[in-house]
């Protein structure tokens, strides 16, 4: 009787990289780096992260940025494929963490669809990393009952969002891909009830040696993140608890980094 011949496949491993700073890496994430064959990275991910990665680590740029996609979706998912049927263990390294607006649910899904097997390493997400290294609380029992993660655009690119649930006191958003559509942002959560007064901020690169914040309330704040010239990537943090945010104390909090609080 012959022998059943079964392919052996590689198995993807979907990496949260954190906001920035290679120390906030799980103890797993930081492992599997070490012993990397090949690594499918974003943009969003520091060269300080990729620095952990053996000399012999194959490095391949998956970029995704305003605008500018080094590889679309879904010539990803078949990289991801065609990598792990080679018989390779594939890293795919994403920023934050894979399942928080990292669209590690659709790679997951294209790789259980074409029998890879696939683990997730979860990461802190750039929220839990603007934060800490802001030295403001996205949760307090004096000023926020609420949190919300969202992105700042939808799958066709609009800022069409739940207004009226966003426009709720008492609670912080924390928008994720927003600072193109600040500006509209602002004014739909003011349109909707917000006080124009309610504080927010900005934050560029957190966790980095380029963090930058600004601080203002969202009916100045395009103004002020405008004239201070933020990039990408960028988190916008909107609510009562931003009102804690002091310079001095994110000079503090924000060790592995040197802050420029614009504002």
């Amino acid at each position: 009787m012959r022998a059943i011949e079964r392919e052996v496949f590689g198995k993807v491993y979907l990496v949260g990289a954190g906001p920035g700073d290679p120390e906030l890496l799980t103890l797993r994430a930081a492992r599997l780096l070490a012993r990397a064959e090949v690594v499918v990275y974003d943009h969003l991910v520091g060269p300080g992260i990729l620095d952990l990665l053996p000399a012999s680590a194959r490095r391949v740029y998956a970029g995704k940025e305003a605008g500018h996609h080094a590889l679309p979706q879904e010539e990803t998912n078949r990289l991801l494929i065609e990598l792990a049927r080679e018989g390779i263990s594939v890293i795919r390294l994403k920023g934050g963490d894979p399942f928080i607006f990292g669209r590690g649910g659709e790679e997951m899904e294209a790789l259980e669809a074409a029998g890879i097997a696939c683990e997730i390493v979860p990461g802190i997400t750039s929220a839990a990393g603007v934060g800490a290294y802001a030295g403001i609380p996205l949760t307090h029992r004096d000023h926020a009952r609420t949190l919300i993660f969202t992105t700042g655009h939808l799958k066709d690119g609009s800022p069409d969002l739940d207004w009226p649930a966003l426009a709720r006191p008492q609670q912080t958003v924390v928008i994720y891909m927003g600072l193109g559509a600040l500006a509209i942002i602002c004014q739909r959560l003011i349109e909707h009830g917000l006080d124009p007064a309610t504080p927010g901020v900005v934050v560029q690169s957190a966790s980095t040696s380029a963090q930058r914040t600004v601080h203002a309330s969202i009916a100045e704040l395009p103004d002020a993140v405008r004239d201070a010239g933020l990039k990408s990537p960028s988190l916008i943090v909107i609510g009562p608890v931003t009102g804690l945010y002091r310079p001095e104390r994110e000079r503090e909090c924000c060790i592995a980094a040197r802050v420029v609080s614009v504002v």
